[in-house]
């Protein structure tokens, strides 16, 4: 392999991690991944999909982990950044192992769950499936990552999806609104039967990838400890009371079994619940996306505000804003402050100029 990554900026990052969760590193991580970098191994002889759950079951795991090592030779990692490579099945893919039927689109580049038979609430049970194909496929594909780097990448956390987001694949979602008003005990035993399932694969992928140099989920922040991107994109339809009756009581569990979890709040709809999400003392921070149709990231002021005034960490994607790699600037002035902040971001070679200068603004280098 002739991935441009060495043990030494390996330790780099894992220190300026570990100071950026205490909230000790007095500048903002920033992780930009840029491609256009010469590999040394050919391309591979199979299509690239993101999504592995496009590749028929016939296709053996060793030629995706062939691409992984592809795609990681042709970038070059600036700041923060470091190589990972993400086994990524769709968002919610706890989902299949539960027995969903998988549907994949390549013309909307995205992963569906549908239950097989949709079932009363009373009679819908979130259970995981050791024998399930996804999950034996899953499982393959960490092993394989995992025996072809060696530790030297990091193996991103699948996309195990939000807990009522999966079990709104199984009644679905509209059944699940009435729920919440017909049958709410059934709604709360379903979060904990997800919870517990959710928590199972959780820790035995993290078994299988035991070399992984620390832990990072379907956002790569990098961390020490266990960290993920929790979720509920579910919590977009429903009110702050609901919320905190159904959802809010099962994603603090999850935060305290955590020691770094962050909160994905997609979209004007789940505003609402920021507040609640903020009251969670072992929340260490917030991923504010707006969404499709709505002003950019920058154009939000009065989130940021908030979430710094709560003492959160604050993550942000480059490409999410016409300002690209200057949506750092601004946001650091919208809260007084660039520390607690990550940006996210990838590229070209030929961005190579721009992140540098702004690497060097940030004192964000390395040797």
């Amino acid at each position: 392999m002739s991935i441009d990554f060495s043990s030494k900026r390996w330790e780099t990052v894992k220190q300026n991690s570990r100071l950026w969760w205490a909230g000790e590193l007095e500048r903002p991580l920033i992780q930009a991944t840029l491609t256009g970098r010469t590999p040394q191994r050919t391309k591979p002889d199979i299509p690239w999909h993101g999504f592995q759950s496009f590749y028929d079951f016939s296709v053996p795991v060793e030629k995706i982990v062939d691409w992984f090592e592809y795609n990681l030779e042709s970038a070059v990692y600036l700041g923060d950044s470091f190589p990972h490579a993400n086994p990524y099945f769709g968002p919610g893919v706890v989902a299949a192992y539960m027995g969903a039927e998988v549907s994949n689109s390549e013309s909307a580049n995205t992963t569906w769950f549908h239950p097989a038979t949709v079932r009363s609430a009373a009679e819908t049970r979130l259970r995981f499936d050791p024998a399930s194909p996804w999950w034996r496929r899953t499982l393959d594909l960490f092993r394989a990552a995992q025996d072809r780097f060696q530790g030297q990448v990091q193996l991103d956390m699948t996309d195990l999806g939000g807990n009522l987001d999966i079990a709104a694949t199984f009644r679905p979602c509209e059944n699940l609104l009435f729920d919440l008003y017909d049958f709410p005990d059934e709604v709360t035993r379903l979060a904990w039967e997800g919870h517990e399932a959710w928590w199972h694969c959780f820790n035995e992928i993290n078994q299988v990838a035991n070399l992984n140099p620390g832990y990072t989920a379907w956002c790569p922040i990098f961390s020490e400890q266990p960290y993920y991107m929790l979720q509920c994109d579910f919590c977009y339809m429903i009110g702050p009371d609901q919320f905190e009756q159904f959802v809010l009581p099962e994603l603090a569990a999850s935060c305290r079994k955590l020691v770094n979890p962050f909160y994905h709040l997609d979209g004007p709809g789940e505003l609402p619940h920021l507040d609640a999400l903020l009251s969670i003392p072992e929340l260490k921070g917030i991923q504010w996306i707006p969404g499709a149709g709505q002003p950019d990231y920058t154009q939000w002021p009065e989130v940021y505000r908030k979430i710094h005034a709560a003492g959160k960490l604050i993550q942000i994607y480059a490409g999410e804003s016409p300002h690209k790699w200057k949506g750092l600037d601004i946001i650091a002035d919208q809260i007084g402050t660039a520390k607690g902040i990550i940006m996210l971001g990838g590229g070209t070679r030929e961005d190579e100029d721009q992140v540098n200068k702004l690497l060097e603004r940030y004192g964000c280098t390395h040797d």
